[in-house]
């Protein structure tokens, strides 16, 4: 089992991403591998992910949700200027504070549409809003910021702006213990380990396994993979793995 003081040390997240066109399959996403990747490299065990539609009360119960299961929630997408960028409103909602345009966003956005001889219209003026009690999170692309109220990061869902997003907003995360990998690689199909694997994780229930079926050369192939908080308890692991493997000659 793992102790105190491990699980203390470990910080959760979810992912929310928002929009019809994700779930159309107009928009193919590419946020969700990017903050696992992201999350893991800090120290972030990022343990769900959502999609949910432009409607309202979907964001309003996902954020609540996962607000009160996890450390950190991410969100990505409907934070633009048109009218089915919802997701700041809906954010309001969920946490029960008004909502309106904000100066600190405003005196962003001026000075960017004004040294491009663009106008700060209705639809644009949508991007300055932000929930009562959040912080900005900068975007170094196209200025419009995100924002950070309680656990919940609200980014956009174009990808090189969410990336800079988060890249902003890391300093204020929490950090947890780093999540540790190995891999071992096998030229069999996984039924030939899947009971082996199966019973090996049995002794150890604090190392996570998995196996990832493939094929190489149009012939079956496996890797294994072992993740724990652990370093002591994943060596030791992924030995004993090894060493059952060569006894089988699996390896």
């Amino acid at each position: 089992m793992s102790s105190d003081h491990e699980t203390s040390n470990i910080v959760t997240a979810a992912a929310l991403v928002i929009g019809d066109e994700i779930l159309s399959g107009r928009t193919a996403d590419k946020n969700i591998g990017y903050i696992a990747n992201h999350c893991t490299s800090i120290g972030i065990q990022l343990k769900e992910v959502r999609i949910v539609p432009d409607e309202e009360d979907q964001i309003v119960a996902a954020i609540n949700a996962l607000r009160a299961k996890y450390a950190y929630v991410f969100t990505t997408g409907g934070i633009g200027p048109t009218h089915d960028d919802i997701t700041a409103d809906s954010i309001a909602k969920a946490f029960g504070v008004p909502i309106d345009v904000d100066q600190r966003a405003l005196d962003l956005l001026m000075p960017y549409y004004k040294k491009r001889g663009g106008e700060l219209t209705p639809a644009r003026l949508r991007m300055a809003r932000i929930p009562d009690g959040a912080e900005l999170v900068e975007n170094t692309i196209s200025v419009a910021p995100g924002f950070m109220i309680e656990n919940v990061v609200t980014m956009a869902g174009i990808p090189n702006i969410m990336q800079v997003m988060l890249d902003a907003v890391t300093p204020r995360l929490k950090k947890g213990r780093m999540m540790h990998a190995t891999a071992i690689d096998l030229s069999h199909p996984e039924g030939k380990v899947a009971q082996m694997l199966g019973d090996h994780q049995s002794e150890y229930p604090d190392v996570s396994m998995g196996s990832y079926p493939a094929m190489k050369d149009n012939r079956p192939c496996t890797q294994l993979v072992l993740r724990s908080i652990n370093a002591e308890k994943l060596a030791e692991a992924t030995e004993g793995l090894r060493k059952k493997l060569s006894e089988d000659g699996l390896i």
